[in-house]
């Protein structure tokens, strides 16, 4: 079992939302962090039964036993019986209970309850497994071909899980939910968003590629994003000299569901789909490094309307990091980094994290990263000090 990143409220200490996307170990976190909690579990169908046919039992039951207010409380899969977060909001102001409210969508508790507690609840997000967490079981490759769901890290079969994975993701999170009309074109359209993973979306191009209307497609993306399955990474427009790109890029969650759906085979270092996967892999990192660490904290990349870019800035330019998948790092990797220096001349520490075997210091101030060494100097918070 991993230690997860994520420091969690003390029992009683607070009422927060965790969200996650499927599968992301949300309620193995909540269970060893409460495990004398309170909890209700609406996957268990007799539980949903009855609490989404009378809400109100909540309150009756929590007033009629014997929870102490000192007790986290936790709703596993909170976004199923929406209306239990007036309950909780009355149990809150009125009693001082303090909940964990855990779920994989934000999407049908907006549509059901639209304040989300009016601000009374914290907000934390679990990611895939991390190197960190990884420890001495970092395997870099393995995790580029399978992902970075806890299940599938250490499954014989990881294919098949992914498999399932995807088919559950379908049946239980967009077609229970309701979510789209057309299951088939949403399906087609997980393909093609696939194919797109780390690339400036056209909706044109993937309306096309799965039969539907531009503005069907960019609902399909709301719903990725609003399920956790995937996020937008804006586009850095600050203070620019030049004309830089402004259109914002699209990464899924789990790049072993990237893989699957592209049906990209086995990924090989050398390959253009093994750099494809490794900025996928470097975003997962910088995404889950911030929500934990630096909530709040942006995450965007930089482009100039000639192509040059930097794959990943973080806070204002207090990094800009290059994710490059290769074992030698020549002049051309560097030349984003050198043309956003210009523009910015204020721009903190510039990484290249690459797969070279050793750490090395350009002569104008570039650090070239092993993978190993950049998440080791991440987490341990080395690289937000102070360059």
């Amino acid at each position: 079992m991993f230690k997860r990143n994520l420091d969690l409220p003390h029992s009683g200490e607070e009422t927060f939302f965790l969200w996650g996307p499927r599968q992301a170990g949300k309620s193995t976190l909540l269970r060893q962090c409460y495990p004398d909690g309170h909890w209700i579990d609406l996957l268990k169908a007799d539980e949903f039964r009855r609490y989404v046919t009378n809400p109100e039992y909540l309150r009756e039951e929590l007033v009629a036993g014997e929870v102490d207010t000192g007790t986290q409380i936790v709703i596993d899969e909170i976004q199923k019986v929406p209306a239990l977060l007036d309950e909780v909001h009355w149990l809150i102001e009125n009693l001082g209970y303090r909940f964990a409210l855990c779920g994989s969508s934000a999407r049908k508790v907006r549509r059901g309850a639209a304040n989300l507690l009016g601000g009374r609840a914290s907000r934390y997000r679990l990611h895939g497994l991390t190197a960190n967490e990884m420890g001495a079981d970092f395997d870099l490759e393995r995790l580029l071909n399978h992902g970075y769901l806890p299940r599938v890290v250490d499954a014989a079969r990881p294919a098949r899980l992914l498999d399932a994975y995807i088919a559950d993701y379908l049946k239980e999170e967009v077609a229970a939910e309701g979510l789209v009309r057309n299951l088939p074109a949403f399906s087609g359209f997980l393909d093609a968003a696939a194919l797109s993973d780390g690339e400036m979306i056209n909706f044109s191009n993937v309306a096309a590629d799965c039969g539907v209307s531009s503005h069907t497609a960019k609902s399909y993306f709301e719903i990725l994003e609003d399920t956790l399955l995937g996020r937008w990474l804006p586009a850095y427009r600050k203070r620019p000299k030049r004309r830089v790109v402004g259109a914002p890029k699209f990464y899924l969650s789990d790049v072993g569901v990237v893989n699957r759906l592209a049906r990209r085979g086995p990924v090989s270092p050398g390959s253009e789909l093994f750099g494809r996967a490794f900025e996928n892999w470097v975003f997962h990192e910088l995404s889950a490094w911030l929500d934990y660490t630096n909530p709040g904290g942006e995450l965007a990349y930089w482009r100039l309307s000639g192509g040059t870019e930097v794959d990943f800035v973080v806070d204002d330019l207090r990094l800009a990091i290059e994710a490059k998948g290769s074992a030698r790092i020549v002049p051309r990797h560097l030349k984003g980094l050198r043309s956003l220096v210009k523009d910015h001349p204020d721009t903190g520490r510039r990484i290249v994290v690459c797969l070279e075997s050793r750490a090395r210091h350009s002569d104008d101030g570039i650090d070239i990263l092993p993978a190993e060494v950049f998440v080791r100097r991440l987490w341990s918070g080395e690289l937000s000090a102070v360059a």
